[in-house]
């Protein structure tokens, strides 16, 4: 039976089975809008592309006005007379109409744009200005006496038609509306087609009205290909947004999840150490035969197992719930002048007869004079514990392992412990300091261990303010250095050098 999806928003946020399918759909509309982007007719398209022609309208209302007037008042130069003064006002009104409509037009909602109407209706005003260049084409000028009247005509509409061409281009049809009429009218009744030069300029003129048509189309679709772009843009944009706070989504829920796993294993501390202290205490009991002697010795050695099988169990519990509680934010420091020296002299006391057995020797080299650390002083003892712990670990047998502490270049302090081991890849450190995370050279070539030493050495290190620093080189050794912040270090009071040597005496 296949199971049912879930009904809540955590499940339909990290549900794996729809990874698969999302991205199908993500697929299937891309190239469906890629589709429609290109194919004419898209409704979406036509609104814009209506809304961009009336911008370009109203952007450049003054242009083919400016251009009548001033017709006009050439014409009113050369004696022309009333008739091309009425033609331009004429002119610059129909023009005026056409510019408040794509106004209207322009600051209409997309969505209320009823695109078939309103592409007609801009079409029949755009032939209504042609009107005006036609009756432009059929003006004489008797009075004037000028032989390259009819030429001036032409280039006049050459001029007209090439900037409708370049302004009105957003609209199909809208040049052919608009100078089809006038093209005609001049090459029936204003050109002398029997003039060579009045004929080539009527040629000229005819020819161009397919020439702009064809300049006009190629930036109607280079506009139609900028606005697939835009939509294509604004899609991916939505989408990676979605996706963003999908993802943003799953790792809150996934970092509360984590959060409550390292607050339940905080809070299980007594409940996990009581019974395993029991089994300690009990299996030492049985083990040294405090209660009287066991007869067989194979229950003896079973009491030593336990017993040695408990003190790994408990170490591995403690090792847990200090990196929970370091996760969760639960681990209170209890902060004190700690003495940074000789507490790593007194941590390398407790591992010394570890590394006898493993035939190593610990070098200290401890800088004089320190101050004291306001740290936690049990923090300090477990991280020097396990950077101890993790060299003897890792050293091979007959080596030496350094230890040193002293003060950083930026005025803290450091404890630092180099081995001369196998080393760790450095693709694999990142590994190493995540927690249960072990190199593949350090299993193959020590003991096991739970891989969290590391781990809590750099919580206890960014709690106290500071860093942890691992330098490692393959064949060569690893060394970690424990660093605490200027911040921690505290003032040498007098007397405290007396204080120390007094200690050490001791």
């Amino acid at each position: 039976m296949a199971p049912r999806p879930s009904k809540t928003a955590d499940k339909n946020i990290v549900d794996r089975t729809r990874a698969r399918r999302n991205a199908d759909v993500a697929r299937t509309v891309k190239e469906t809008r890629d589709r429609l982007s290109q194919q004419p007719g898209n409704p979406a398209f036509d609104r814009e592309m209506l809304k961009l022609h009336a911008g370009a309208l109203t952007a450049s209302a003054a242009v083919l006005p400016l251009l009548a007037f001033a017709v006009a008042v050439g014409g009113l130069f050369i004696g022309m007379g009333a008739a091309v003064a009425l033609w331009a006002a004429v002119t610059a009104l129909s023009y005026v109409g056409l510019f408040i409509y794509a106004r209207h037009v322009r600051h209409t909602d997309a969505a209320d744009i009823d695109i078939g109407a309103i592409h007609l209706r801009f079409l029949i005003a755009h032939a209504a200005t042609g009107l005006c260049w036609a009756w432009f084409a059929t003006l004489g000028c008797e009075p004037c006496q000028i032989e390259q009247f009819p030429i001036m005509k032409a280039v006049i509409l050459l001029i007209a038609v090439a900037a409708t061409a370049i302004l009105a281009h957003a609209l199909r049809g809208s040049l052919l509306a608009t100078f089809a009429l006038p093209v005609l009218a001049y090459v029936g009744f204003a050109a002398n087609l029997w003039q060579p030069v009045e004929a080539a300029m009527a040629g000229l003129l005819a020819a161009s009205l397919p020439f702009f048509s064809f300049v006009s189309g190629h930036l109607h679709r280079s506009a139609v290909m900028l606005l697939s772009f835009r939509t294509e843009k604004d899609g991916l944009i939505a989408e990676l947004e979605t996706a963003k706070s999908i993802s943003d989504e799953a790792r809150r829920r996934a970092e509360e999840a984590n959060l409550a796993k390292s607050r339940f294993l905080a809070s299980m501390s007594h409940e996990l150490r009581t019974p395993l202290n029991a089994i300690l205490g009990f299996s030492e009991v049985m083990a040294e035969e405090v209660l009287g002697p066991l007869e067989n010795q194979t229950y003896r050695d079973y009491a030593r197992s336990i017993h040695d099988s408990g003190n790994h169990l408990l170490t591995l519990i403690n090792e847990i719930l200090d990196i929970s509680r370091i996760e969760a934010g639960r681990y209170k420091l209890k902060e004190e002048p700690v003495d940074i020296a000789h507490t790593v002299e007194e941590c390398c006391n407790l591992v010394e007869l570890k590394a006898r057995n493993k035939d190593l020797r610990l070098i200290r080299e401890f800088e004089p004079d320190l101050p004291q650390l306001y740290a936690d002083e049990r923090a300090v003892r477990q991280i020097a514990l396990n950077l101890l712990s993790n060299a003897i670990k890792f050293a091979p047998t007959g080596s030496e392992i350094r230890v040193r502490a002293g003060w950083t270049t930026g005025g803290g302090q450091y404890v630092s412990v180099k081995d001369n081991g196998p080393g760790i890849p450095a693709e694999e450190i990142p590994v190493v300091l995540s927690a249960f995370g072990q190199g593949s050279i350090a299993i193959k070539s020590a003991e096991q261990g739970t891989g969290l030493g590391l781990p809590i050495v750099q919580g206890l290190l960014d709690i106290h303010g500071g860093r942890f620093e691992l330098r490692s080189k393959l064949r060569e050794g690893t060394e970690a250095i424990a660093i605490f912040p200027t911040t921690r270090v505290m003032p040498s009071l007098p007397g405290d050098g007396a204080r120390r040597k007094t200690s050490s005496a001791a």
